[in-house]
Parts: structure tokens; sequence; C-alpha cells
């Protein structure tokens, strides 16, 4: 029996119409982890409501009947290391992986996605075009303007699709570099008839998505996904979720969370709130009442990230008799100035209620989120962090705590895009575990050389195109990559300024392009608003 006859749809495909566009959606990972994605589900379900297309799904390890010649084939990209199962799957569909190299008879390939709408260029070379943000309206003007030029010359098509605010053409732009080895000069379109830059686009809408599948083989066994909001409003200056998906939107709790939540309980009895900042929904206390109620005692509950300050004792309870054992919050440091330097909005006083109320609740247990190689960090900082540590646990024995650390990563469209990975970051989050463990708390830090690839994609150029071919055949390794920058020494620029570089704010960067919600100016701004604490 196939694993797709598990699942349970929470919407009605359409009827097909005659010849209607042979269309793949894939997903570059397997099958639970992808249909885990309510990105994907979401994506998919709205193609699959068109009646003009008729749409496949792919995985890494399954797929349903492909058809022989697909005009679309699209990708959700969630994890900047799936690119290698993009490449893969390319290959396995005999499509070339540079869209210079593909003709007529192939697909226009195309990609959306956090990846991608966050800095696409690493990876221009092997998309035909992009869809930049939300895909709310994107996708149906997408597919409508495709229609308009169906039967067209492809290069007919990609002109025509590049008019349409959102989809990004790589190959009708044209960047220049002061060198092989040096900064972007200009990044140009190759004609007046293409836009000069592509704004992302953005849903303003007050219903947000929700899960279009509920499955027992998902990675989260039958989770129906709610999203309670979209953004968040605190805007911690080096994070990509906040900047990137401005404005903050909240989900109607009567239009659209309460129905949302009634259809998924008809299939499953585990929910699941999601959002970069789910407690600070306007009414989120009204949505813990309704969650409350006693015809609901048998659910399932879990909550994504949620913020220090709304830890309150009624949560804590509501979540642990939901079967929630801990809750997650993001404290970045212990050290004041540095959540100053980065705009996070909290006091120790506020994280050690959190935990007290936690424990009074009846939660088990509280995962903190940190970071490490934050700019303007010293020796202190990272002993203020021990130090808040053990306050909280002397403020809540027998609460199980875990504090997981990543190394700081600059990222597109923020203020902090400018700053490089710091290199006394593998050596801190070393000093850091042993503190820690010393003291009894669970120490889960990330891999430092994780951040060392992330960096060198979030800022990566299209230079690195062919640099990631490479790779693919090399492994997912720091030492592959420095193996491939090695090969193609004089071609592009070191790893180090990529990844360890501070650029300079006037010089052109590889999304100067593409236009986030925030202009240059006002990230300058904030940058130096960040600065002004280093000395502090």
């Amino acid at each position: 029996m196939s694993i797709f006859h598990g699942e349970r749809l929470l919407f009605t495909p359409a009827s097909l119409e005659a010849d209607p566009i042979p269309t793949i959606f894939a997903f570059p990972n397997e099958y639970s982890v992808g249909i885990t994605s309510l990105g994907y589900q979401i994506v998919w379900a709205t193609l699959a409501m068109r009646s003009d297309l008729l749409v496949s799904r792919m995985f890494t390890d399954i797929g349903e009947t492909l058809p022989l010649n697909p005009e679309l084939l699209g990708f959700s990209f969630s994890w900047e290391l799936d690119y290698v199962n993009i490449l893969n799957l390319l290959a396995s569909l005999n499509i070339p992986l540079q869209g210079k190299k593909r003709d007529i008879s192939q697909p226009l390939v195309f990609g959306g996605g956090p990846v991608l709408t966050a800095n696409p260029e690493p990876f221009a070379d092997f998309f035909d075009l992009i869809l930049l943000g939300d895909g709310e309206n994107l996708l149906d003007d997408f597919i409508d303007a495709y229609q308009e030029v169906r039967g067209a010359q492809r290069q007919v098509k990609l002109r025509h699709l590049a008019q349409v605010p959102g989809i990004y053409v790589p190959s009708l732009y044209e960047v220049s570099y002061h060198s092989l080895t040096g900064d972007i000069k200009s990044i140009q379109p190759l004609d007046k008839t293409i836009p000069a830059t592509v704004q992302k686009q953005t849903y303003r809408g007050n219903i947000l998505s929700a899960s279009t599948v509920v499955t027992e083989k998902a990675a989260w066994e039958n989770i129906y996904m709610v999203e309670v909001v979209r953004s968040c409003p605190e805007m911690c200056r080096f994070c990509l979720a906040s900047y990137l998906t401005l404005p903050f939107r909240s989900a109607s709790l009567e239009a659209a969370l309460i129905p949302a939540i009634e259809k998924g309980l008809k299939v499953t009895d585990r929910i699941g709130l999601l959002g970069a900042s789910v407690t600070q929904h306007p009414e989120f206390e009204c949505l813990l009442d309704y969650l409350s109620r006693p015809e609901y005692d048998h659910v399932r509950l879990s909550i994504a990230s949620v913020r220090t300050n709304t830890v309150t004792e009624k949560l804590a309870a509501t979540l642990a008799k939901r079967d929630t054992r801990s809750v997650t919050i993001a404290v970045e440091s212990g050290s004041e100035k540095l959540r100053q330097i980065v705009n996070k909005k909290l006091q120790n006083e506020e994280i050690i209620r959190a935990v007290i109320n936690a424990k009074i609740g009846g939660l088990k247990g509280i995962k903190f989120y940190g970071m490490v190689g934050i700019p303007g960090e010293d020796e202190g900082d990272l002993e203020a962090t021990v130090k808040m540590m053990q306050d909280v646990k002397k403020a809540a024995p027998g609460l199980r705590l875990t504090f997981g650390c990543s190394t700081f990563v600059p990222k597109s469209h923020t203020p902090f895009q400018w700053f490089g990975v710091k290199r006394e970051g593998e050596k801190r989050l070393k000093w850091l575990a042993k503190q820690m463990r010393s003291h009894g708390i669970e120490f889960r830090p990330e891999s430092y050389n994780w951040s060392v690839i992330q960096g060198l994609i979030s800022r990566g150029d299209r230079r690195l195109s062919q640099l990631l071919e490479l790779t693919r055949y090399y492994g997912d390794t720091v030492g592959s990559y420095k193996r491939a920058f090695k090969e193609l020494r004089g071609q592009l620029p070191e790893l180090d300024y990529y990844v360890y570089s501070d650029w300079k704010t006037d010089q052109v960067l590889p999304w100067s392009h593409l236009k986030g919600p925030l202009p240059q100016e006002t990230l300058i701004k904030h940058l130096e608003e960040a600065t002004s604490y280093f000395k502090s």
C-alpha cells in the first residue's frame, strides 16, 4: 500500500479540465519531513485546487506517478543543505542542472520558500524562476501568467513571467564584479523591459495557513498545524524570521483560528500552534480559554517558541493539561548589554518569573535558546549567561533546564547582514558547554561548522553556484567546501570573504536588486542603534 493512502485530506482537489498543465511539485527531502512542512502543504493544495493543473508530488524517497513531459517543476526550499537533493532530483529526471542548458523540451524549474526568499543568488544558476515571498496571491498570479504564454518559446515565457510582481528570473539579470575575486560592481537587468528590482510579496489578510493534510507518516505524527501569527513584533536585529516577513500579522480568532482548529479536530487530536511569536497574538488569552474547554480535554497541544513574559501560570497549566511537558523561549544571552545590541526587550527578572510560572503550572522543563558570537560580545557576556542559568536553576529547583546554543550567522535583509561570523564562536561554544554542564544544566550546542556553511550560503552571490555543484560530490562538511574553494581558486572570493568578513554598508549586496519589507536606509539606522551599545 502506498504511503499516500494514509493521508487524510482537508481540501478537495479540483476536477481537471481538458489539457491541464502537467506539473511536478517536489520537496527536496524525505516524505516524512516534507509533509510536515506547512508551507509545502499549502502550496501543494493551492496548486491541486486549480482545474488547469495536473499536480504530482515528489520527495527524495517516494513520489506519485509523474507526468512524462512536465511543463513546470517546482521546489519548496526550507533548509539550505537540501540544495544537494534538488540537484539530485533534477539529475534523476534527466533535467540539466543549469537553467541555461535547458531547452523547450524541459520544464521551467521554479522554487520558493524561506531559503530562496532570503537570498536566492547562490542557487541562481539552477532555477529558471523564483517566487519571492508569500504564496497566497503570488502562486495564482504565476500560473495565470504562465497560461498566457504556455505555447511560447522558453525565453518568451521567462520574459513574460518576469513582469509578475514577486517573480524573479535570475538569467535576465547580469552581475558584474570589480574583479573575479572582488566585490559586486552592479546587478542590472538585461534590458529596459525587465524590472530593475523585484519586490518580495506580502500577504496582508487575517486568515493565515492551516494544514491541508494529516498523516501518521509525518515527522510530527498526525499533527494538524495552525498558523497563529506571521512575522514577529520584537524585531531582534539578527532575526530573518522577523525582518523578512514584516509586518506582524495575526489570524482572526473568530474567522480563522477557531474554524481551523474545529476542522482539524475532526481528523486528529493533535494540534500545533505555529508562528515566530504565538503568544503575542492579540487575542491569545481568548484562544487559550477556547482550548481549555472540557470537550477538548483529550487534545494534545504543541506550541512554537513563546515570548518569555507571556509564560503565565495559566499558559503553563493549559499546556501541561494538554500533554505538553516543556516550552521553548529564546533569551539569546544572559547579558543585558548583548540584549540591547540585538534589541531583545527582556529582563532577567522576566526569565526568572517565567520559569517559576512554568513550574507552578505543571510543566516539567524549559528549553532556552541562546547564541554566541553576537557582534559586540566579550567573555563577560558569556559569564553573564552562565550566571543567569544558575539563577534560573535556583529559582525553580526540579525543573528540567536545557540550553540550546547556536553561533551568530548574518542573514540578508536584517541590520546584522553586514557582520561576519565570529571566529571565536567555536571556542566560546566549548567554554559554555563546560560551564553549563558543571552546573548540571543540559547544553545542546549547534555545530559551529554548520554555522560556517550557513554563513556561506546566507551571504553568497551567484558565483557560488559552481561551487555548490562541486560540493554535491564531496559531501556536506566544511572540509568539502574548502576543497571546492581550492579547486576554484581565482574564480571567486575565498571562504573568508563570505563567512567572516564584515562588509561595508555602501557595497552592493548579492540581493540588492531584491527588495524586502524595509529599505536599506532603515536597516542601517537599526545597525547604528545596535553598535551604539558596543562600548557600554
